[in-house]
């Protein structure tokens, strides 16, 4: 990096850097108290030193298993997206007005929770539901390892609650789909311009002085793949960049993906997986408490969870993602 790499590579061996210097404290970690622990044992036998080397020796012995721990966590293959930021999209299920309604609260959750750790959120594209929240929403959130924070919340969320509409105080059981993508650089996914095709359109409005009247809406279908994605904002400009910028992230998780089936074709059930075909969430407002499907783990704070708390789901999430694939590398 010293020598005058070229831009990209630059930015290349920075990403390397950074992903090499947690682990390399950590080696340095584990072989010092090696060394120390060889002193201080070497020490046991002095009539003057004994005592306080016995004392040492103890205290390193205590501190090592957690130190190995760490060394062999920190060795762990990496996710290269962790670091990234993350492209947001929720859409309502099942569930009709409800729904919607649900995926506006999960919207809200994810906004207070990325306020919380300093990260920015814009909104790209909204569907606004009939009776409020939303029937989809695509969002960037930017920030410092905001996927690796956020990439087990994809998936089908569910939710159990009395609608201000039910006149009877029924539960009704409406569902809303989470997907959360690392956002990708030109340096990761290099879209052809020969590969997409380009359409504009009117912009959809509420009517009235609301509505659009240039074709400033963009479509962008990628040839190779059949991914769509469009975005309608003001400016024909900036929707052409921020439908390269969903396009690039839906191409690189599937670039994630094929390779994650291809290290890992039996690994279906894995936390963290990605699979957004099953449940794995519920959150159930008569009992205030929110369910993980996939580590069994039910608290009853739905309030703090839904103000932005999601970090008591997130820990327990990559703990348990960590403890499995530690577990595959220690028995092949």
């Amino acid at each position: 990096m010293a020598a005058g790499a070229e831009a990209d590579a630059y930015v290349r061996l920075s990403k390397e850097y950074a992903q090499l210097e947690p682990v390399a404290l950590e080696i340095k970690r584990y072989r010092k108290l090696v060394a120390d622990l060889g002193e201080a044992r070497a020490m046991a036998d002095d009539p003057e030193l004994g005592e306080v080397a016995a004392e040492e020796v103890a205290t390193i012995e205590a501190a090592l298993p957690d130190a190995e721990h760490a060394l062999k966590i920190a060795l762990l293959p990496k996710d290269e997206a962790d670091t990234k930021s993350a492209i947001l999209e929720v859409r309502a299920g099942t569930g009709g007005d409800e729904a919607a309604l649900f995926a506006g609260d999960l919207f809200s959750m994810y906004s207070r929770y990325a306020a919380e750790k300093g990260w920015r959120v814009e909104v790209m594209e909204e569907s606004p539901g009939e009776m409020g929240g939303f029937r989809e929403i695509i969002a960037s959130i930017s920030g410092e390892g905001v996927f690796a924070r956020l990439k087990y919340e994809s998936g089908v969320h569910r939710v159990q609650r009395v609608p201000a509409t039910e006149t009877q105080g029924r539960i009704h059981t409406s569902a809303a789909t989470v997907a959360v993508l690392p956002e990708a650089e030109e340096i990761d996914i290099e879209i052809r311009t020969e590969d997409i095709r380009v359409d504009t359109m009117r912009a959809s409005g509420a009517g009235g002085q609301h509505v659009n009247t240039t074709d400033s809406a963009v479509r962008i279908t990628h040839l190779p793949t059949g991914i769509v994605v469009t975005s309608s904002e003001k400016s024909q400009h900036q929707n052409r960049a921020r439908a390269l910028q969903v396009l690039r992230a839906r191409l690189f998780d599937q670039k994630r993906e094929e390779a994650e089936a291809a290290r890992s074709a039996d690994r279906k059930g894995q936390v963290g997986s990605g699979d957004r075909s099953e449940r794995i969430r519920t959150y159930n407002f008569p009992q205030g408490r929110v369910t993980d499907h996939r580590i069994n783990l039910t608290l009853y704070k739905l309030d703090p969870v839904l103000a932005g708390g999601l970090d008591e789901f997130v820990d327990p999430l990559t703990s348990a993602d960590q403890a499995e694939k530690l577990a595959a590398m220690e028995n092949p």
